[in-house]
C-alpha cells in the first residue's frame, strides 16, 4: 500500500505528523529516505512534539542514536549515514531489538543498511520540491504498515 501527501507549509507537515503520531502509539519501526535537507529530521521532531516528547530532538548524525523517553511512547532515532556496510552489520541486532514492542523507532538513511533490515517496517520517503514543498510517500507491503497508511488516508 502507498500513500502520498504534499505538504506546502510547515503547518501542513505538522498536521501530517500529528495524524501519524496518533496511529503509532502502539509502536512502529520507520525507515526514512530522502536527500540531505529534505526534511527527515524535521518530520521526526514534529512527530516527537505530537507525542509530547519534552527533550530537544536533534539529528543523530554524529552519535548514531538519540533516545527520548518523556512522551506517550519512547522514541528512538537512528542515523545510518556515517556507518559503512560493516558498521551497519554491528548494530543489526540492536535495530531488531528496537523494532519490537511499544516504541517508535525512526531510521534515517535506511538505504545504507543495504537491505539488511528484513523485519517489518514502514517506509517514508521525503522529497524536497523546487517550490519548497515536501512530498511524503508512505509505503508498506504488509498489514503492519498498511493499517497506518489506511489511517492516514481515512483520518
Amino acid at each position: 500500500m502507498k500513500y502520498e501527501k504534499t505538504c506546502l507549509t510547515i503547518d501542513d507537515t505538522k498536521e501530517l505528523a500529528q495524524k501519524f503520531s496518533k496511529l503509532v502509539t502502539n509502536g512502529c519501526f520507520v525507515n526514512l529516505y530522502g536527500e540531505i535537507g529534505a526534511g527527515k529530521t524535521a518530520f521526526v521532531k514534529l512527530v516527537a512534539d505530537a507525542l509530547e516528547i519534552k527533550e530537544k530532538v536533534t539529528s543523530p548524525s554524529f552519535v548514531i542514536l538519540n533516545e527520548y523517553h518523556s512522551g506517550v511512547i519512547p522514541v528512538y532515532h537512528f542515523d545510518l549515514y556515517r556507518l559503512e556496510n560493516e558498521g551497519v552489520k554491528t548494530i543489526l541486532d540492536e535495530l531488531r531489538e528496537y523494532s519490537e514492542g511499544k516504541k517508535l523507532t525512526f531510521v534515517e538513511w535506511a538505504e545504507f543498511s543495504q537491505n539488511e533490515i528484513p523485519f517489518r517496517h514502514l517506509k517514508i520517503n521525503v522529497t524536497y520540491n523546487d517550490d519548497d514543498s515536501r512530498l511524503y510517500t508512505f509505503e508498506s507491503n504488509e498489514p503492519y504498515g498498511d493499517a497506518i497508511i489506511e489511517g492516514l488516508i481515512n483520518g
